[in-house]
């Protein structure tokens, strides 16, 4: 089981590239830190569980550091900091969740 994220810089039409990107999973109201990554030259990271830890049912929220990213880049942004909850489900093998990104707005969905 496994998640993986990607990241498209819609505005430039072009993938974000070396975007901080962090997993928590919560145990009731608390958030755990999982993991912590960074966007690859395609914008993915390909795996952001630890190859040792098994994705167990529960809420996760993957955290995007999107004003760095912009900030780089000489742009302002309404969202420096975008974060995903999701639930992960019982028998699901993987979980994909890709960020369409602009300095003023984003959309997310299920990928595969």
């Amino acid at each position: 089981m496994s998640i993986s994220t990607h990241i498209l810089d819609t505005s430039a039409g072009r993938p974000a590239i070396h975007v901080a990107v962090s997993l928590l999973r919560f145990e009731g109201n608390t958030g755990k830190a999982v993991s912590d990554a960074c966007t690859d030259n395609d914008g993915r990271v390909r795996a952001l569980l630890p190859p040792e830890t098994q994705l167990t049912a529960g809420l996760y929220r993957v955290s995007f550091a999107t004003g760095e990213y912009f900030a780089a880049r000489g742009q302002q942004t309404l969202y420096p900091m975008i974060e995903i909850t999701f639930e992960v489900r019982p028998g699901e093998q993987h979980y994909h969740i890709p960020l369409l990104l602009a300095a003023n707005g984003f959309t997310t969905y299920r990928g595969t």
